[in-house]
């Protein structure tokens, strides 16, 4: 038994319906609500299938139309019947037949959707199709081979394309399901462009309020070509946006579609559910065409998008080109940013990693020279001269334009960007615009056309660099620029050029008070200058670029800007020639021999340009013996002292000095190698060139002072003499020692047994240039008799207290003056200080000697201390006479037996010239210095003699008996000294602790 037909309808899944099935089962049904409900219900992606569907809906609806009309017929039998009669008689039909009203309803649904099934078959033929993958051909030599699958026929045929389903933008049943912008914006964002003008051609009505929501989902990096007869467009005419041409499937409204049906059938279907799932889309309705300057502004919009989004600037200018092309106005200046743009994006040189992100907005912060820089930012000296004409100049020229456009006309501006960017590029890449700007090329070839333009340039541009090694650079750039023939009476030109240089020495000096100077600033003084200024001004570049190449290959390069700085300093000059000529003979840059020394001789002397100050050369301000002692103190500073020696004294020598001259010069070479030596020995290091430096000139007096000298610093370092600061001494502080006895002292203190070495001290004092010196003698073997009293060397002491008084008694015969000479009088102050020392020295057993040297100090001692010195000495005559006495009365006695001697206790000659001093001064009993006032005489005296060494009040050790002594009271009267003892033994410690600092004692007065 068969099912009945709505059975097997319900029980057909929508994959398995056919157009057959349509005719075959929903056309044996009676029920024509039922049938139209069923096509209504079912949606499909089958389009023969979903036609077949709506065309038997439609049909099945025909007879509600016709009872539809003939009610509205009947209504308005004429034209005065109002206007709502058809609507009032249609709702009283509806209401009591509910099945016409809802079959209305259903045709009008059945109705759109067959148009919207013609929209989508005339769409479908503008889906993209299946993707085709092609084989390439394979060759014909490779039929046979032998690697190749058996299974697999090889041949020269391109085999058949191979197809894989390509998903439609939008299937039928989401057509039907959704609404018409939610649609047109799905085919927008896919791209599927000619689909969706289909689709706005067939339903403009519904989608014109929404055409500029649709627009923004067609993705930005879309060509706008693709987009033809949908980005809008500007009708001439009425200066407004143009409309769609609509072309809807049916000319004429279904009754089921007028608005009077529609509210009839609302009022019965209202609670009906929508039979279309819409997903809302937010937009704002514009129903109205836009105006020129919308329109403008739109394009302007999506052009920024496009910049933002995806950076595209050929997308952005096809954009505006298009709007161009619609009529759109004032695109013209957006097009020409974004065409000057691409150049830079897609035509300039790029880098070899891009990480630019170009943008409207980066653009438009850019002023021109910046732009300029970034169009040539990855250029070289091989494009540069192409990238300038095809990028640079029609930028300028479209900034020209706009300023004459604007009213503000500025021809200058071109040349002067240009200009601006070649003072600021790098030499190499200003070298090679120079080039293409040679006075021999065409003027439509030039960079820079005019010949003053140039010169200018090349000026301010090399004075205002500050590099030291692109010298060759520099020359090119020189080499570049025109020669112009300057006619005599123009000579006065010069002096405008001579002002100019001067002027620019001053500028370009550093100061506190101002910026560096830089290539702009420069030109600033170039540019009033006429062409025969600029040529004389050339030519002193000229002579600056050879003196910079000299002064770079002797590795004491100078900016350009130096030679400006210096050309009226003379100070200056000469420094710069003192770092040539020890740089180039540095321990890091030495000159290989002597052909090399006289090269660099030769340049210094030719950077002095024959000693003309107007020849502008390094050293114009020097003369020729200058840089000539200038280049021997550099020579010998090097320690090629043979090499000076040939140049200086040579059979074919270079250099002409004075003997004057070369003896300081070498003097002043040896005293600098003397300060910078770390050791004082002579042998090795800098201690040795200062030494053999004195070989270079003929002996003189001086030469062998400093020899001496040198000589005794290496002596006086042997000993490890301790500085100041505790380090051993260093040469430095020997030679900057103001009285260089104390050398002598501190190299007697720190060694126990240098006073044993009394000749080798006295040379030493000699080589540190004492020789003939008879005080500075007497000074020194003081030192050595008092180092010898503090270790009880008493023989040494005596021998040289013998030796002061032989050099003293000579010293008073040689000297015209005699005794009232100063220096007499401080050789005999220390000479008798000396004597009288060692006489009353406890310790000392030798009488006779201890007699003899308080002899020497009655006779050299002032008459204002001949009481202190004879009291001592009348001390020792009595133990004297009372030691005879005691071995004569052992003679007596007979404990011993021998023959008496005679003791002369003063020598014969000292004593009669005591016997000389003392006629005419008669000396009261000894007790003459028992008053304090006499006490505090001789301690003032003795402090006075100790005061007028060379070296400063200190003190020495003493025996145990002498402390003993000091320890007792002088006015005690256990004491065994009288008064003038005690005022004696104050003498002596006064004149111990002088002479004790002398050799380092630590305790002070």
């Amino acid at each position: 038994m068969r099912s009945p037909p709505t059975t097997a309808w319900t029980t057909l899944d929508n994959a398995q319906l056919t157009t057959d099935d349509v005719h075959n089962i929903l056309g044996h049904v009676h029920d024509d609500l039922w049938v139209v409900s069923a096509c209504v219900d079912r949606v499909l992606n089958d389009t023969p299938t979903q036609r077949a569907l709506l065309t038997l809906g439609i049909s099945r609806t025909e007879r509600v139309v016709e009872r539809c009309n003939d009610i509205i017929a009947l209504a308005a039998p004429s034209q005065n019947t109002s206007p709502n009669a058809s609507r009032d008689a249609l709702r009283a039909h509806f209401q009591t037949s509910p099945t016409d009203a809802l079959l209305c309803h259903l045709r009008h649904v059945l109705l759109h959707r067959l148009d919207r099934l013609n929209t989508y078959v005339e769409m479908e033929t503008h889906f993209p199709q299946n993707d085709e993958i092609q084989v390439d051909e394979v060759d014909d030599e490779w039929e046979d081979d032998p690697w190749a699958d058996g299974n697999t026929a090889v041949s020269n045929k391109t085999t058949p394309p191979s197809s894989s389903a390509r998903p439609p933008p939008l299937t039928l049943a989401n057509f039907f399901q959704n609404d018409i912008l939610w649609s047109a914006c799905k085919l927008a964002s896919l791209e599927a462009l000619e689909a969706l003008r289909v689709l706005c051609q067939k339903h403009s009505v519904t989608l014109w309020p929404a055409r500029f929501k649709v627009l923004d989902c067609i993705p930005e990096h879309t060509h706008p070509s693709l987009c033809r007869g949908l980005f809008p467009s500007l009708e001439i005419s009425s200066n407004k946006e143009g409309i769609w041409n609509e072309d809807s499937w049916r000319k004429v409204q279904d009754i089921s579609e007028l608005p009077g049906i529609q509210e009839a059938i609302q009022v019965h279907i209202s609670s009906l559910p929508s039979i279309e799932s819409n997903e809302e889309i937010l937009f704002t309705s514009i129903a109205n065409p836009l105006t020129a300057e919308e329109l403008c502004m739109w394009y302007k919009n999506r052009v920024n998008l496009v910049m933002r989004s995806t950076g595209m600037i050929d997308i952005a200018l096809a954009v505006v080109q298009h709007g161009a092309s619609q009529g759109i106005p004032q695109l013209d200046e957006l097009g020409e940013e974004l065409s000057l743009l691409s150049r830079l994006v897609y035509d300039a040189p790029q880098g070899s990693s891009v990480d630019d992100d170009w943008t409207l907005d980066c653009w438009y912060s850019m002023d021109p020279i910046a732009v300029v820089r970034a169009y040539l930012a990855h250029s070289t000296t091989d494009s540069i001269a192409q990238d300038i004409p095809h990028l640079v100049m029609p930028y300028l020229f479209v900034l020209e334009a706009r300023a004459e456009r604007a009213g503000a006309p500025d021809p200058s501006l071109p040349t002067r960007i240009l200009h601006e960017y070649i003072l600021s590029t790098s030499l190499e890449l200003a070298a090679a615009i120079f080039n293409a700007s040679k006075p021999t090329l065409p003027s439509s070839q030039r960079i820079i056309k005019d010949d003053e333009d140039m010169a200018r340039l090349a000026l301010a541009l090399l004075y205002g660099s500050d590099s030291l090694t692109e010298w060759a650079t520099m020359s090119s750039i020189f080499e570049c620029l025109p020669v112009w023939d300057v006619a005599k009476d123009e000579d006065g030109n010069e002096e405008a050029a001579d002002t100019t240089v001067a002027s620019l020495g001053t500028f370009v000096t550093p100061s506190t008070n101002q910026r560096p100077c830089t290539a702009h600033d420069l030109l600033l003084f170039f540019q009033p200058l006429p062409y025969a200024s600029l040529s004389k001004a050339l030519d002193i570049l000229d002579v600056h670029l050879e003196s910079g190449e000299i002064l770079s290959r002797w590795s004491v390069p100078a900016p350009l800007r130096w030679f400006l700085q210096s050309s009226g300093d003379a100070k200056e000059q000469k420094a710069w020639a003192n770092r040539m000529a020890r740089r180039a003979g540095g321990k890091d840059d030495r000159l290989n021999g002597i052909e090399d020394w006289e090269w660099l001789l030769k340049d210094m002397r030719k950077l002095t340009g024959g000693g003309d100050p107007n020849s502008r050369g390094a050293f114009c301000l020097l003369s020729k013996d200058e840089i000539d002692n200038i280049f021997l103190f550099g020579l010998l500073s090097s320690g090629n002292f043979d090499i000076a020696k040939t140049m200086v004294f040579g059979p074919h020598h270079k250099i002409n000095l004075s003997q004057e001259i070369i003896e300081s010069v070498c003097l002043s070479c040896s005293r600098e190698f003397y300060d910078n030596a770390s050791s004082g020995n002579y042998k090795f290091g800098d201690m040795k060139l200062a030494y053999d430096c004195l070989d270079v000139p003929h002996p003189s007096e001086a030469i062998m002072r400093e020899r001496n000298f040198i000589e005794a610093t290496s002596r006086i370092c042997s000993f490890n003499v301790p500085s100041k600061h505790g380090l051993t001494i260093s040469p430095l502080e020997i030679r900057l020692t103001k009285d260089r006895l104390n050398l002598i002292s501190r190299v007697i203190s720190s060694n126990t047994d240098t006073y044993k070495h009394t000749q080798v001290i006295l040379e030493l004092s000699n080589k540190l240039g004492y020789a003939g010196d008879s005080v500075a003698e007497v000074k020194v073997l003081a030192m050595l008799a008092d180092t010898a009293l503090q270790v009880e060397d008493f023989s040494r002491a005596r021998e040289n207290n013998e030796r002061m008084v032989r050099t003293v008694m000579k010293l008073r015969h040689e000297t015209s003056l005699g005794t009232d000479d100063e220096r007499v009088k401080e050789a005999s102050e220390v000479c008798w200080i000396a004597c009288y020392q060692l006489g009353r020295q406890q310790e000392y057993n030798d009488l006779p000697q201890k007699m003899t040297l308080l002899g020497y100090a009655l006779q050299l001692c002032p008459a204002d201390q001949i009481n202190d010195v004879l009291t001592a000495w009348r001390k020792l005559e009595k133990e004297n006479i009372q030691t005879r006495e005691e071995k004569l009365q052992r003679r007596r006695t007979g404990d011993t037996i021998m023959s008496p001697r005679k003791v002369d206790t003063v020598p014969g000659n000292v004593a009669s010239s005591l016997r000389a001093r003392l006629q005419d001064f008669h000396v009261p009993s000894p007790p003459l210095l028992s008053t304090p006032d006499a006490a505090a005489l001789a301690s003032r005296t003795f402090k006075s003699v100790a005061a007028n060494f060379p070296f400063a009040v200190g003190h020495r050790a003493r025996s145990q008996a002498s402390d003993a002594d000091e320890r007792t009271s002088p006015r005690s009267e256990s004491s065994r000294r009288t008064d003038g003892e005690d005022v004696s033994s104050q003498a002596s410690r006064a004149f111990s602790k002088g002479i004790g600092w002398l050799i380092g004692a630590d305790e002070g007065i």
